[in-house]
């Protein structure tokens, strides 16, 4: 079963990535975004895309415009993260089959980002929102809309943020950081698995 974790690999290097995807995978983790401000991105994701593909869902993070999602889409990859909501974006992810996850932070951004057919919601940053706020927007938020909370959470605020109304998160330095190796990966990725594990 899928967990509700998209690993955020910002920084990571096309030589370095398979061998990073593969420890995330072995994990439990089989969701990962790889930034377009990273270090030859588009080449990161076709190799995770490659490798992975059947097993996991790949895509990219850091998605600004429609020639991005373009670009992802030629490589393989299947879900489009942006830190905003630009329909224009969201709309060009739906039209070729990926899924998308727009940045919100207020009910008008969300609403916007539902009409222009987005999968699910990034509230970013998740920890300037937190969950008094949160809960907040999901009281009007259409039923089974799934609002992943990204930018300063971790494991240890799992349980609140899910008791919030938050399908999954985002998980960025707390899975990886630039130069991290698969083993060190590996290590924190069963960390953050066992703590969506343990929730009730």
């Amino acid at each position: 079963m899928s967990r509700g974790i998209i690993a955020i690999l910002r920084g990571v290097t096309p030589e370095a990535v398979e061998g990073i995807g593969a420890a995330l995978i072995d994990a439990g983790i089989d969701r990962i975004e790889v930034p377009l401000n990273s270090p030859d991105p588009i080449d990161s994701i076709a190799r995770l895309a490659r490798a992975f593909g059947n097993v996991a869902q790949i895509g990219a993070g850091t998605v600004l415009t429609v020639e991005d999602v373009a670009a992802v889409a030629a490589v393989g990859g299947r879900m489009i993260v942006s830190p905003n909501t630009d329909t224009a974006v969201i709309r060009a992810t739906r039209a070729a089959g990926l899924d998308g996850f727009p940045g919100v932070f207020t009910p008008s951004e969300c609403f916007a980002a539902l009409a222009a057919g987005a999968t699910g919601l990034k509230v970013f940053p998740a920890s300037m929102m937190g969950t008094e706020g949160l809960k907040a927007i999901r009281a009007v938020l259409p039923p089974g809309t799934d609002v992943y909370a990204v930018g300063g959470v971790g494991a240890a605020d799992f349980a609140d943020w899910r008791q919030a109304g938050a399908a999954g998160f985002g998980i960025g330095s707390a899975l990886y950081k630039p130069g991290d190796d698969a083993a060190a990966v590996a290590a924190k990725a069963r960390a953050i698995v066992a703590a969506w594990d343990a929730l009730p």
